[in-house]
């Protein structure tokens, strides 16, 4: 069985560990849990990871945030990896820090990379794990706290937090979507 497994962010130091570089913390976290590494290639930086004798394709794509249709699709078809194995990783503004929550499908909810996969992949039928960043901001200023990094007391739990995404994305690889869910979207 092999998997493709997405954390959506943006390259650049100046957005490293971000709020909108979650799905990117998620997965380096994975990565290293499994002992892999990633490498530079076309679209992503990728790493190949083994769990259970799953095949883990893991990847950052480097077509920054609003493009990362292009990367996902071109690694689907690069490692032959079908629509029902794939998950993607993201922020959500609408979940209170730290709360994830897995989905088989749905809207992007304003998110401009789902947005973007659900345009190039021409569905919305594909698994996702939705990361909460909280909405903690004034008026007029999401843009600030999306690209922005984390207080100091969000730093505090954010570690754990990750922790569990890390166990939900092995859970989603070994039972499914659906049992992943039942297990995780509670927590």
């Amino acid at each position: 069985m092999k998997y493709l497994i997405i954390g959506l962010g943006n390259i650049g130091t100046e957005y490293q560990h971000t709020r909108h570089n979650i799905g990117f913390d998620v997965v380096d976290k994975l990565t290293k849990e499994l002992k892999g590494n990633f490498k530079t290639e076309k679209l992503a930086n990728i790493s190949y990871l083994k769990y259970k004798s799953r095949t883990l394709v893991v990847i950052k794509p480097s077509t920054y945030m609003n493009l990362s249709g292009k990367a996902v699709n071109y690694w689907m078809q690069k490692e032959k990896i079908s629509l029902e194995n794939i998950l993607v990783i993201t922020d959500d503004l609408s979940l209170p820090l730290g709360k994830i929550r897995l989905r088989a499908k749905g809207s992007d909810g304003g998110h401009n990379g789902l947005k973007n996969i659900q345009q190039i992949l021409n569905t919305s039928i594909y698994s996702r794990l939705r990361f909460g960043i909280g909405n903690d901001f004034q008026k007029g200023k999401q843009v600030i706290h999306v690209l922005g990094p984390w207080k100091e007391e969000e730093i505090e739990v954010l570690s754990n937090k990750i922790e569990k995404a890390v166990e939900c994305i092995k859970s989603f690889c070994t039972v499914g979507v659906a049992m992943a869910m039942t297990n995780w979207n509670n927590k």
